[in-house]
């Protein structure tokens, strides 16, 4: 990304970071995925924070189920469930993981690359607003 500077504008940023993130292996989305804390657990991250605010708010019941339905997904997929939880409730969360959860691998680790890239164009827009 570094060689295509200068950009223009939010749209050439967001642009290149999705050319650079295509161009990443399964293995590169494995190392970004490793960095990711589960959904429904607390971090010191600010913006994980602000994205995830709909925890603050959940039930015990839905906690604990999206505790358990990320153990199931671990299991099965060998890393953690990746979303792009902005606006969107516990419960939605819980059922989109357990829906997820029925997917084959091929097109899990698609799915998870998918968020992270949503994830990843969040925040370059909240990096620039600060």
């Amino acid at each position: 990304m570094e060689k295509a500077r200068p950009l223009a504008d939010i749209t050439e940023l967001e642009a290149c970071a999705d050319r650079a993130w295509a161009s990443c292996s399964p293995d590169d989305w494995l190392e970004a995925f490793a960095a990711h804390p589960r959904v429904g657990e607390s971090s010191g991250s600010r913006w994980l924070q602000q994205e995830r605010s709909c925890m603050a708010v959940a039930a015990s019941e839905v906690l604990d189920a999206l505790a358990k339905a990320n153990r199931a997904y671990e299991a099965k997929f060998g890393y953690t469930f990746i979303i792009c939880a902005t606006g969107k409730t516990a419960v939605e969360l819980l059922d989109l993981l357990e829906q997820r959860l029925h997917n084959p691998h091929e097109t899990e680790i698609r799915n998870a690359a998918e968020q992270q890239r949503l994830i990843l164009r969040l925040r370059l827009r909240k990096l620039l607003s600060e």
